[in-house]
């Protein structure tokens, strides 16, 4: 996920060796396992729907898309009731809330901060400019889901607002598969960390992993202790 150019060269080789391990995996599970991947593995022997570089690719996909994004989304959310403690009392006086604090997260301080590149297939004016066709634009989220035309005090953290259209999770074919799974992980796992760390609070400023596409946290300094 790193655009930090001086680790390009790492970054690729991450890349083969995340493939080849999960070519390995794939070999594994075509003698044991009944699983996702037992699946994805039955549709390219059996059914001769997936190229076995299309279903390492997927592996991959499932991996990344399943688990970078919903740790970024955990760590979003806790920086984001940390630097809030109004919404924080107002979440713990009112749990019935968190559903609607990880929708204010999502939308706050989302995932991904632009999403994977689109091509014009014709020319598209937005406002004052005309892009013309056959060019390469890269939407940000981010920027769609803070508009002030979209979302009242959109630059503002408040999970009463209540509106739940945001892009987080994308749109149309584009939207992701995995949605409901990471907004159950947020609302079970967000809550479980205050209450095993009592008096949580900020010991600092948080630190993001370079990227222009992935807003994930490299590191966030607390403290924590028993409190009254």
């Amino acid at each position: 996920m790193s655009n930090d150019e001086d680790s390009r060269e790492a970054a690729m080789a991450a890349f083969q060796e995340v493939h080849g391990c999960l070519g390995e995996l794939a070999a594994r599970k075509r003698v044991e396992g009944d699983d996702l991947t037992s699946a994805l593995i039955a549709a390219r022997d059996e059914a001769d729907r997936l190229g076995e570089d299309e279903l390492v690719s997927m592996l991959a996909l499932l991996l990344s898309a399943g688990h970078e994004t919903t740790v970024n989304l955990l760590g979003s959310t806790v920086l984001a009731l940390l630097r809030h403690p109004d919404q924080l009392d107002l979440l713990t006086r009112e749990p019935e809330r968190r559903p609607d604090a990880v929708e204010e997260a999502l939308r706050w301080d989302g995932p991904i901060q632009n999403v994977i590149w689109r091509f014009t297939r014709k020319p598209v004016s937005i406002g004052d400019v005309t892009i013309p066709a056959g060019e390469a634009v890269a939407l940000s989220v981010a920027a769609a889901d803070r508009d002030p035309a979209r979302f009242l005090s959109g630059a503002e953290f408040d999970i009463t607002r209540g509106e739940r259209s945001r892009l987080a999770f994308g749109h149309g074919i584009h939207h992701c598969l995995g949605a409901p799974l990471a907004r159950l992980e947020a609302r079970i796992a967000v809550p479980l960390v205050f209450a095993k760390l009592p008096g949580l609070s900020l010991d600092g400023e948080p630190a993001y992993r370079p990227s222009t596409v992935s807003r994930a946290l490299s590191s966030l300094p607390v403290t924590f202790g028993n409190v009254g």
